[in-house]
């Protein structure tokens, strides 16, 4: 087999699973985004709209929109990168049956990735149609929004497969979910300007991924996009699944292994 093929294989393997639940993940993946935006963007937003406190001096809807798109594309990826990986270690071991095939160590990485990525860009589509469907959309650039969400989600698939690789109990998850997905839910710019935060938390939120996720979408979605300051985000994003990636074949191959 080619080395693409061997991947495809393992991609195969988590399709076929999804097969048997979809149905339990379709109807949440429509109703969210729905209540989301229909609370905040327009029940909150006809409140802050009205109060003359528009961010970016555009209505609420607009500006919570592309946020709430990275953040559900973060809480995805937290999910789908925890407990099956580590489930696939400890409670199925799938894992080392793959690795009992011709299968190596990259390829059930990058096949279990490669299905997180499909599992994004399928909810991610959904979003951005009910978003579009809210009127959030304000420029042909939204289409890249997309791609756009599909990378937020890799910038954190990879690190935390590897970081889940090393786990044993999936109490570790809790301060993972805690203290860095809850936070940076809250505090990356999803809901307001981090420029309103405390000068030390909003140097701080500059360097959350989901920061440069939300910034990226916004300015795709309202079409106000600035070329350097996207290609920065795009660089950040991908530093940063590309170093999960390094780490995650790493502690991979040592539970693998030893």
């Amino acid at each position: 087999m080619t080395a693409i093929a061997l991947p495809l294989r393992v991609y195969e393997y988590w399709l076929m699973l999804y097969r048997r639940i979809w149905r339990g993940t379709v109807i949440t993946s429509i109703i969210n985004p729905v209540f989301y935006l229909g609370a905040l963007g327009v029940g909150l937003g006809s409140l802050v709209n009205k109060s003359g406190g528009q961010p970016l001096g555009v209505p609420y809807l607009d500006f919570v929109a592309p946020g709430m798109l990275a953040s559900a594309s973060m809480q995805l990826a937290s999910s789908e990168a925890s407990w099956p990986v580590m489930g696939s270690f400890k409670w199925t071991r799938q894992y080392f049956a793959m690795i009992a095939t011709p299968l190596g160590v990259r390829d059930v990485v990058a096949g279990h990735q490669l299905w997180m990525l499909v599992r994004l860009a399928g909810t991610s589509v959904v979003y951005l149609g009910v978003i579009a469907a809210f009127g959030g959309v304000n420029s042909f650039w939204g289409i890249l929004a997309l791609p756009a969400a599909v990378l937020v989600g890799a910038a954190f698939t990879a690190p935390l497969a590897a970081y889940a690789a090393t786990q044993d109990n999936d109490a570790a998850f809790v301060p993972i979910n805690r203290f860095v997905i809850l936070p940076m839910f809250l505090f990356s710019g999803t809901f307001f300007p981090v420029s309103r935060l405390p000068l030390p938390l909003e140097w701080l939120a500059y360097a959350t991924p989901l920061w440069h996720g939300v910034d990226l979408c916004r300015e795709l979605t309202l079409g106000n996009v600035h070329l350097l300051r996207a290609l920065g985000h795009v660089a950040f994003l991908l530093a940063l699944a590309a170093g999960g990636l390094i780490w995650a074949q790493r502690t991979y191959a040592r539970r693998l292994f030893t």
